[in-house]
């Protein structure tokens, strides 16, 4: 058995859940996975092209056994992406480009290859990506395309997938591909639920018939082989060895002679309803109304925390609010301790002008009693200067009198006479 062939780990972008990307598990995976690994066989040796590689793990794995492959996708990011992870040389390369619409050289493809693009496109980029990938092959190049069966994959489940332009039927697909590729080989994919018996010895599935490249030899009319089995992830694909069963079953007899002839070496057992399909189609259903509670509980989330942004900002606006309140009160408050201090420095200046009052009040109260004495002594001077004016008359007169004296003494009379009033007073005092 030749070993698997290795892939390196890639790096795991963004599911959308519509773009295949290694690290994936489920139905996604298997399909694939599987449709380039069935691709592989036609590959091996040619120039490919892989139109709308996405992000380029099926164009690395088709790389490992083709003469050269490129990968093309839309979106430059995923390109990028892909260069990043496998790498870029003469071998395999990527290019960012549009299938109806391809900046390749006519000719220049043995096979082309392009799984689940068609149902992307509308139905006039469907017949121009189709010419377009009939001009890039040789004459005698091979198309390999897949398409989801739209009776099973829409109608038959109720769905309908937001990322498909153009779903197509049998006869659409048909139609649609004989304008250039007239000869078709039809094969069909799906995933089902076996039980599955299988020889312990004596047959090896793809072991005793595989190539070099690990590929089953084709044999058997049409080039057929009786099975082909796959194993694969994002690390390695190649021939899958028969596993060990959950369950022995022994085919026993008397004489090695008399055992029965093998028979096949793999068998394989569906029930008639596929309960086991219905069943995982029904938990896919359950899965999907979840994911549509999930959506609509994320929606109310979002609202949620919308109303939730608004209350905040109600809350935020509510403490400016309170802030703005609080400094106005401080303010308010502050006035008014400016207010009480006006208040009492007034009252202070009241009591002092009443004390200043009082005191003006004593002082005028002592001044008028001042000026009441001072007008009685005014008064009383008057009187006095009055008497003083009537004595200072009568000493005047009384002067006049003295200066007639005194006149009349140093008269000559006087002279004389003088003698004689001295002695008349001396007797009028004795008296």
């Amino acid at each position: 058995m030749a070993a698997p062939d290795s892939l390196p780990s890639p790096a795991t972008p963004a599911f959308t859940g519509e773009r295949f990307i290694p690290g994936c598990s489920g139905e996604i995976a298997y399909e694939h996975w599987h449709r380039y690994a069935f691709a592989r066989r036609f590959a091996e040796g040619r120039r490919v092209l892989d139109a709308a590689c996405g992000e380029g793990y099926g164009t690395a794995l088709l790389g490992q056994v083709a003469a050269s492959v490129v990968g093309v996708d839309i979106d430059i990011a995923t390109i990028d992406q892909a260069r990043a992870m496998y790498g870029d040389g003469s071998r395999i390369r990527f290019l960012a480009a549009s299938c109806s619409g391809l900046p390749l050289p006519s000719g220049s493809f043995d096979l082309v290859v392009s799984f689940e693009t068609i149902e992307h496109l509308q139905a006039a980029d469907q017949r121009d990506m189709l010419s377009e990938f009939a001009r890039v092959l040789v004459p005698d190049g091979v198309l390999i395309v897949s398409s989801p069966n739209k009776r099973l994959y829409s109608d038959a489940r109720g769905y309908v997938n937001p990322f498909h332009l153009q779903e197509l039927y049998r006869d659409d697909l048909s139609r649609l591909l004989a304008a250039r590729f007239p000869a078709q080989r039809w094969y069909h994919q799906r995933l089902a639920f076996w039980s599955g018996i299988w020889a312990e010895q004596g047959h090896e599935p793809n072991a005793a018939t595989a190539n070099d490249a690990g590929h089953p030899a084709k044999q058997g009319v049409n080039g057929t082989v009786p099975a082909e089995t796959w194993v694969g992830d994002a690390a390695h694909v190649g021939p899958c060895p028969p596993p060990e069963g959950m369950y022995f079953i022994v085919v026993a007899a008397r004489n090695a002679d008399r055992l029965p002839r093998a028979g096949a070496a793999i068998s394989l057992f569906s029930d008639a309803d596929e309960s086991e399909l219905k069943r995982a189609q029904e938990n896919a259903s359950e899965v999907l109304r979840l994911d549509a509670l999930l959506k609509d509980n994320d929606a109310a989330l979002r609202r949620q925390a919308g109303h939730v942004e608004h209350l905040e900002r109600l809350v935020a606006e509510r403490e400016r609010l309170v802030g703005e309140r609080d400094a106005a009160v401080t303010r308010h408050t502050a006035h008014i301790h400016h207010l009480e201090k006006l208040v009492a420095e007034r009252e202070r200046i009241i009591v002092e002008r009443d004390r200043q009052l009082a005191e003006s009040n004593a002082a005028r109260e002592e001044h008028d009693r001042k000026v009441a004495a001072l007008e009685k002594h005014v008064i009383s001077l008057e009187v006095g200067r009055t008497r003083l004016e009537s004595e200072r008359t009568g000493l005047q007169a009384a002067l006049a009198a003295q200066e007639r004296a005194i006149a009349y003494l140093q008269s000559l009379r006087g002279w004389i006479g003088w003698p004689w009033r001295q002695m008349r007073q001396q007797i009028r005092r004795s008296r």
